[in-house]
């Protein structure tokens, strides 16, 4: 009975054990081939943080995809009592369900463009990586530029050849930004006592021409006058600065009519000699701000706060630069304190390579180089001004805080 129970059993249980040899050993060559894996991913990433400095490739994540509020939402979840300003839940069912379906297929369900994008050759091509979301810009709307080709006039655009009346709305000293708004003057330095020998600050615009449909009462693709254009925003910035004490340098040249054989395509290379002639002329200019306004229509460039119809803004970073986390530091701090201000104002910052605009943007120039779009074709002057008088009062703040700063500092220094 013994030797038959052996002659039974025993190749049962060899053959169980050599069975269980093999499963532990493929379970060991998937566990070392899964490390060799993720070892080969993670020295991929070092090198491509080395390599590639571009925001394309490493903000293109999920922090990017997300509003700030959606981390503020789970951090409430715990936290009683927890002040959190947004309209609404960030984890409501259509946001979770349009954030779950966004990062799964790359689709935004807002966008129907994206649902060929991948398909079409050339028609992604135009997407811009968002940096910072705005809360104004839930649906992630890139920045829509339109491409001019050579030649003038631009479509759309009227001459001006005698030089038209400024529109309705230019700035007047009797509406300032800080009666409007009090919480935007911290009182670092008074409005009356203009630092006008010390210029910290270049306004230009590499799209000089950029005009409104409303201004310009057509209704065209892309309005742009020699006149009555994005030039006067940048004019009421400045006013709104030195009227804040910082000094201002305001360029508002044309170079469609100063430029020989002007090509629209060469803008930003027009507008850097106008930059580097700016910091050679003046040794102190801290700040370059490039103003724009977006060719999108009034529903995606336009928010109403406390009654009152606002430019919405985007913030321009150029991947071209290989250090624009430096320029995107100056454009999340104004963003950050548009976001606690004035909800809904910024459309956040976001990134552009060379196939989705100049990828450089004379940013590398200065490391306080940025580009901001304000408003689109559909605003009237007057939003676009409000925007403008807010965007002076947060510059002005974070030169005065840096001033405050550098003062502080010295007596240490001298020690």
């Amino acid at each position: 009975m013994k030797a038959t129970f052996q002659a039974i059993h025993v190749p049962r249980m060899k053959q169980k054990l050599l069975h269980g040899l093999a499963t532990g050993r493929m379970f060991v060559i998937l566990a070392l081939c899964s490390m060799f894996f993720f070892i080969l991913l993670g020295l991929g990433g070092m090198v491509q943080k080395n390599v590639n400095t571009s925001p394309v490739a490493s903000m293109k994540g999920l922090a990017a995809a997300v509003s700030s509020y959606f981390f503020m939402d789970m951090i409430g979840m715990e936290v009683p009592h927890l002040n959190v300003s947004a309209p609404h839940s960030e984890f409501a069912r259509q946001n979770v369900g349009m954030f779950l379906f966004r990062m799964l297929t790359g689709v935004n369900p807002l966008d129907p463009k994206t649902l060929v994008a991948s398909e079409v050759p050339g028609l992604g091509g135009d997407e811009a990586v968002p940096l910072r979301v705005g809360k104004g810009n839930e649906a992630l709307t890139a920045p829509e530029d339109y491409h001019q080709g050579p030649g003038l006039p631009a479509p759309g655009g009227e001459p001006d050849p005698n030089g038209e009346a400024v529109p309705e709305g230019e700035p007047n000293n009797g509406s300032d930004h800080t009666a409007e708004h009090p919480e935007d003057n911290p009182g670092n330095k008074p409005a009356e006592t203009p630092n006008a020998d010390k210029k910290s600050v270049f306004i230009y615009h590499s799209h000089n021409r950029e005009s409104w449909n409303p201004v310009l009462q057509k209704d065209v693709k892309d309005p742009s006058s020699a006149t009555k254009n994005i030039t006067l925003v940048g004019k009421r910035m400045a006013s709104k600065l030195e009227q804040l004490g910082v000094g201002v340098v305001h360029s508002d040249q044309d170079y469609a009519s100063t430029v020989k054989n002007y090509n629209w395509n060469y803008s930003y290379k027009y507008s850097r000699t106008t930059v580097k002639e700016a910091m050679a002329v003046h040794k102190d200019l801290q700040y370059f701000i490039d103003i724009h306004r977006d060719s999108q229509r009034h529903d995606k460039t336009t928010v109403t706060i406390d009654g009152k119809s606002y430019a919405q803004v985007y913030f321009i970073i150029g991947h071209g630069n290989e250090n624009w986390r430096e320029n995107e530091k100056l454009a999340n701090e104004i963003h950050t304190e548009l976001e606690k201000r004035y909800p809904g104002l910024s459309r956040g910052i976001w990134g552009k390579s060379a196939k989705t605009g100049n990828g450089e943007y004379n940013q590398s120039l200065s490391s306080n180089s940025i580009l901001i779009e304000v408003g689109g074709i559909d605003n009237t002057l007057e939003e676009s001004y409000r925007t403008a008088d807010v965007l002076a009062g947060l510059i002005a703040e974070l030169y005065w805080d840096a001033e405050k700063a550098s003062a502080d500092a010295d007596p240490q220094e001298t020690e």
